[in-house]
C-alpha cells in the first residue's frame, strides 16, 4: 500500500465501492446471485470492503479517523442493503404464479357420503350386529331367479311387461334354468335364491342393492331404488323370530320410542305374509316400511332346502323410504338431483 496514500484519494475509492455495491446488492434477481455479491463485497476474507478496510493503515493519523466514519457508513449501508434484498427475494420466492405461499390457505371444500350411502352403511352396521353378513347379487336376473324360484307363477301380475324392465337381446341363467329373456332385477330376494344355491344352511345374510321398476317418477316412487333383504334359514326359525329381528332393527335406527305393528298380508314367497309398520317420534301416522314373512317351502324346496327339516324368514325394506323417514325428505327425487346445497345438509 502507498504510504504516501491521500485522503481524497481514499475516500474517492470508498464512494465507488459504495455505488458498486448498492448496484450489485439491489440489482440481484436471486438467492444465488445476492449470495455472490455479498461475499464479493462484504467476504470476511476477500471482501472489497475488507480491502477498504486494510487501507485506513496507509493514511496519515490525521487522515484516518474521517476515513474511519466514512468506511463504517459504507459498510452499515452494504449490511443493511443485504438484509433488504435478502427480504425481497425471499418474499419473490413465496409467490407461485401470482399466488403467495406465505398467506394462510383456503380449506378446500372435501365431500362426504351420499345420504344413500350413510343409510345402507348404518344399515350394514345394525344388522352386522344381529349376526348377518352381507351378500350381493348381479342386475340383469333371469326369470328363474327374479320370479320361479320365488314361487311366482307364470300368470302373476309381477311379471307383467308393464311392471318389468326385460331385455329381449340377453339370455340370464344357466343349464335348467336358462330363459329366453333376461331383465333387471325387481327386487334384491335374488340374491336370497342365489345364497341359498350356493350354500346349505344355516343362512343368515342381508342383501342389499339397486332394482328397477318401470314407476313414473314423483315424490315417492323411482324407476330405480334401492332394496335392504334379509333371510334367516335354520332348523326352528319362526314368526317370533322376524318379529324380534325387526324390533331390534327399528329401536337401533330409529330410537328407542319405536312403535312397530305387522299387517296381514300376501307375496308368493311367504308364508304366512305380513306388512311391517312402523311409527316413531310421537308421530301420530303410521308409516308402512316394507313386507315379511315366512320363507315359502316351495321358495326351499326351489334351492334344495327340506321345509321339513329347516325354516327361516325374509323381509325387504326400501332404502330409500328408510332414508327419507329418518331425516324428514319428501321428495325422493331429491336424492338423485345432485343439488349440492340439499346433499350438505347430511
Amino acid at each position: 500500500m502507498n504510504p504516501t496514500d491521500s485522503l481524497e484519494s481514499a475516500l474517492a475509492d470508498l464512494d465507488s465501492l459504495a455505488s458498486a455495491g448498492r448496484l450489485a446488492l439491489d440489482g440481484a434477481g436471486d438467492l444465488a446471485l445476492l449470495e455472490a455479491a455479498r461475499i464479493e463485497f462484504l467476504g470476511q476474507k476477500q471482501g472489497r470492503l475488507k480491502s477498504a478496510q486494510e487501507r485506513l493503515k496507509a493514511l496519515e493519523p490525521t487522515a484516518r479517523k474521517a476515513y474511519g466514519q466514512r468506511f463504517n457508513l459504507v459498510k452499515g449501508e452494504l449490511e443493511a442493503l443485504l438484509e433488504a434484498s435478502r427480504e425481497r427475494l425471499a418474499a419473490k420466492a413465496q409467490v407461485v404464479d401470482g399466488i403467495d405461499v406465505a398467506l394462510p390457505g383456503i380449506r378446500p371444500v372435501l365431500g362426504h357420503r351420499h345420504p344413500l350411502t350413510q343409510t345402507t352403511e348404518e344399515l350394514t352396521e345394525i344388522f352386522g350386529r344381529f349376526g348377518f353378513a352381507v351378500a350381493r347379487g348381479p342386475e340383469v336376473e333371469d326369470l328363474w331367479h327374479n320370479f320361479d324360484a320365488l314361487n311366482i307363477p307364470q300368470s302373476h301380475p309381477a311379471r307383467d311387461p308393464i311392471d318389468n324392465f326385460y331385455l329381449s337381446s340377453a339370455r340370464g341363467g344357466a343349464g335348467l334354468h336358462e330363459r329366453p329373456w333376461a331383465m333387471l332385477r325387481s327386487q334384491t330376494s335374488t340374491v336370497q335364491i342365489r345364497v341359498m344355491e350356493s350354500q346349505p344352511p344355516p343362512v343368515r345374510i342381508i342383501a342389499i342393492g339397486r332394482v328397477y321398476r318401470p314407476d313414473t317418477v314423483d315424490a315417492t316412487h323411482s324407476f330405480m331404488f334401492h332394496q335392504i333383504e334379509g333371510l334367516m334359514v335354520q332348523k326352528g326359525v319362526t314368526m317370533a323370530d322376524l318379529k324380534s329381528v325387526l324390533s331390534l332393527f327399528a329401536r337401533a335406527y330409529l330410537g328407542e320410542d319405536v312403535k312397530i305393528r305387522f299387517r296381514p298380508s300376501f307375496f308368493p314367497f311367504t308364508e304366512p305374509s305380513v306388512e311391517v309398520d312402523m311409527l316413531w317420534h310421537g308421530k301420530a301416522r303410521w308409516v308402512e316400511m316394507g313386507g315379511a314373512g315366512m320363507v315359502d317351502p316351495n321358495v326351499l324346496r326351489a334351492v334344495g332346502y327340506d321345509p321339513e327339516e329347516v325354516s327361516g324368514f325374509a323381509f325387504g325394506l326400501g332404502i330409500e323410504r328408510l332414508c327419507m323417514r329418518r331425516h324428514g325428505i319428501d321428495d325422493i327425487r331429491l336424492l338423485y338431483q345432485n343439488d349440492v346445497g340439499f346433499l350438505r345438509q347430511f
